[in-house]
């Protein structure tokens, strides 16, 4: 059994051979800076560590593992291009570092240069690869319209806010722990057991990341601190504030404002936030999904010891602190 950090180093240097020879190099330099950023890896990284429960060697996921980084990456640049995000990764995003117009069609590129490196799957396992990762990319489309439409939206729900981010995250983590299953020839309930263990900690991981924007620390989580907040986005936290009648009142002299100083904005909303007790409010739900996920990982038929990097990655993920 490989460690994750094994797999992790065998995940970046196949990334780092990853080339693009096409013309213009205008569109392709901005896909190898974007890869270049590193990131925690987790996706391709949990389509080899599902592989390894069943089978040793890896190369015959690694095409899978690549294609869904590579698609992963896509949806980031255009994401931050969408949010006006400065920084990724404690680096300009694309669009900063060269334009929008750039951003847009490197983007679409990448998405290309994914579905490619899916059509490198073994032909066995080819069509039921295709047609999960093609469903998938369809649902993480979905969950960014319904991001986009919550930002114009103030009665937005908290069943509404779980529903977008299982679409826009949890998903594409289900998606590869059941690829890796599927060319391992894992039993059908076995590789639905690892959806539904990478839906848990999927919704887990982006509470957190919510959660980690308001009260992270900008060097070690890599994005600005108060970001969310500065775009009025309907995270778990600015949902459930707005439940509350006072704070409401409260949040309505900054949402939609145009003009305000963000440090003070941000300062504002997150002392609300300590006053509804929403972080540790925050912080109990994701632990019910961190035992959601371990119960989903329980059922998969396999030792439990080749198991221990997938129960010690969810703890990591979704209980982590940066």
């Amino acid at each position: 059994m490989y460690s994750f950090n094994e797999i992790l180093e065998i995940v970046n240097e196949n990334i780092g051979e990853i080339k693009f020879d096409h013309k213009p190099e205008s569109l392709y330099e901005p896909i190898s800076y974007i890869l270049s950023l590193g990131g925690k890896r987790v996706r391709p990284a949990l389509v080899l560590m599902a592989y390894n429960l069943y089978a040793g060697n890896l190369e015959k996921a690694i095409p899978t593992a690549l294609g869904i980084e590579t698609f992963h990456n896509f949806t980031l640049l255009h994401d931050d291009l969408m949010d006006n995000a400065d920084i990724r990764r404690g680096k300009p995003t694309v669009h900063i570092k060269w334009d929008d117009n750039t951003a847009v069609l490197s983007g679409d590129a990448m998405l290309i240069e994914a579905y490619k490196l899916i059509g490198k799957t073994d032909a066995k396992y080819f069509s039921r690869i295709f047609d999960l990762f093609s469903d998938t990319t369809t649902e993480i489309v979905c969950g960014q319209q319904f991001d986009m439409e919550f930002e114009k939206r103030m009665d937005v729900t908290v069943d509404e806010y779980i529903e977008m981010i299982r679409l826009k995250t949890a998903v594409l983590l289900a998606c590869a722990l059941k690829c890796g299953a599927i060319i391992a020839d894992a039993s059908e309930q076995d590789a639905d057991n690892l959806y539904e263990f990478g839906i848990n900690i999927g919704l887990g991981f982006q509470l957190k990341d919510d959660l980690l924007d308001v009260y992270g620390d900008s060097k070690t989580f890599g994005k600005r601190i108060g970001g969310d907040i500065l775009c009025d986005k309907k995270t778990y936290l600015l949902i459930s504030a707005l439940r509350d009648n006072s704070a409401k009142e409260e949040l309505a002299a900054w949402i939609g404002k145009e003009e305000f100083d963000e440090e003070e904005k941000i300062k504002a909303v997150t002392a609300i936030y300590d006053k509804l007790g929403l972080k540790q409010q925050s912080e109990q739900l994701i632990k019910e999904y961190y035992l959601k996920a371990v119960a989903c990982l329980d059922k998969v038929e396999v030792d439990k010891q080749v198991k221990a990097e997938l129960y010690k990655l969810a703890e990591d993920l979704t209980l982590r602190t940066t």
